[in-house]
């Protein structure tokens, strides 16, 4: 295999190095995350299956839910599949336009969870604090416009990823410490001036990141206002408990993300990189394996539609003979 493609500095393929400092316990390491991977895509398309199957969850809610369970499956399934032949077989060799595949599924996906869990923060604001105008309100072009537009700022404003990364020179290598293709894991061991990807970088996390959380969090201090004026102690509690799963998958979502994030631009060498590699997994991994759990734990017409589906299950076969 040639490094370089002709005489231009640029790879033929990556080595994606998987996890530095672990490499004897590869395949220890690989369980857990094919356990939460197998979890995920189970638990997320039983949840698309049980909204499209239930009636009574045919509302906004569990549209947006599915939506997230979705993007979910996506983002998890652009780097495990991959990082598990690495820790399994040791095939660490990805093509260079693979590569730059990969990390453009990777940001799009992630910026869409980040714009889903948004949109989720904004049903529940007006759920809670427009009641009576919520149908007509949240219509089913609505939703559908609000998916498509949060989809198609990720592709929009991660497209130059690929171009900024593709444009520099890699004369240091091709090995990347690493489990999947991300954008500063790739940039990084280019030879060339990586401050544009930096910037650019900061920019992105900014205009998803930072106008997601905004947004939820005015959403999340206007329905604190409105359950605070409520009368009724019950009604206050019951107004709270539908956002208690979305609070759960906030958490869940942008706790890794945040420290992925921070840790990539100034960490530094003070976190060693096996850390960094694991945490950068979990980010793409956690929100996937435990939304479905929280949602189907923490949110009682789930947890209904659930039972009433087993039921349905263990009195068919009775039925048939």
């Amino acid at each position: 295999m040639s490094l370089l493609n002709g005489t231009s500095l640029t790879p033929v393929s990556f080595i994606l190095n998987g996890i530095p400092g672990l490499e004897e316990v590869h395949l220890w390491v690989s369980f857990p995350l094919c356990t939460m991977y197998s979890i995920a895509i189970t638990g997320n398309f039983g949840l698309m299956y049980l909204i499209y199957s239930e009636e009574a969850l045919h509302r906004p809610m569990y549209i947006f839910l599915a939506l997230l369970s979705f993007t979910d499956v996506l983002m998890c399934t652009s780097t495990l599949p991959n990082t598990l032949c690495i820790l399994w077989f040791n095939l660490k060799e990805i093509d260079f336009k693979a590569c730059l595949a990969q990390m453009f599924f990777v940001h799009t996906f992630t910026g869409m969870e980040s714009g889903v869990l948004m949109l989720m923060a904004l049903d529940r604001y007006v759920a809670i604090c427009y009641p009576l105008h919520y149908a007509t309100i949240l219509t089913n072009s609505v939703i559908a416009k609000a998916g498509l537009l949060t989809f198609l700022r990720g592709v929009m404003l991660v497209i130059p990823f690929t171009f900024l990364t593709k444009r520099l020179p890699y004369c240091r290598g091709n090995v990347i410490p690493h489990t999947y293709c991300d954008h500063m894991s790739v940039a990084k061991i280019s030879c060339g001036n990586v401050k544009v990807n930096a910037i650019y970088g900061l920019m992105v996390a900014l205009l998803i990141g930072g106008f997601d959380i905004l947004c939820i969090t005015v959403s999340y201090t206007m329905i604190l206002r409105a359950v605070v004026s409520l009368s009724s102690a019950e009604a206050r509690q019951k107004a709270f408990s539908t956002c208690t799963a979305h609070i759960f998958a906030i958490v869940i979502t942008y706790v890794p993300a945040f420290f992925t994030f921070f840790t990539h631009r100034f960490g530094g060498r003070s976190i060693p990189p096996h850390i960094h590699i694991i945490m950068a997994n979990l980010y793409l991994l956690m929100p996937p394996t435990m939304n479905p759990i929280v949602y189907g734990i923490k949110t009682k017409q789930i947890r209904t539609c659930i039972t009433r589906f087993l039921l349905q299950g263990k009195d068919n076969p009775s039925h048939d003979i």
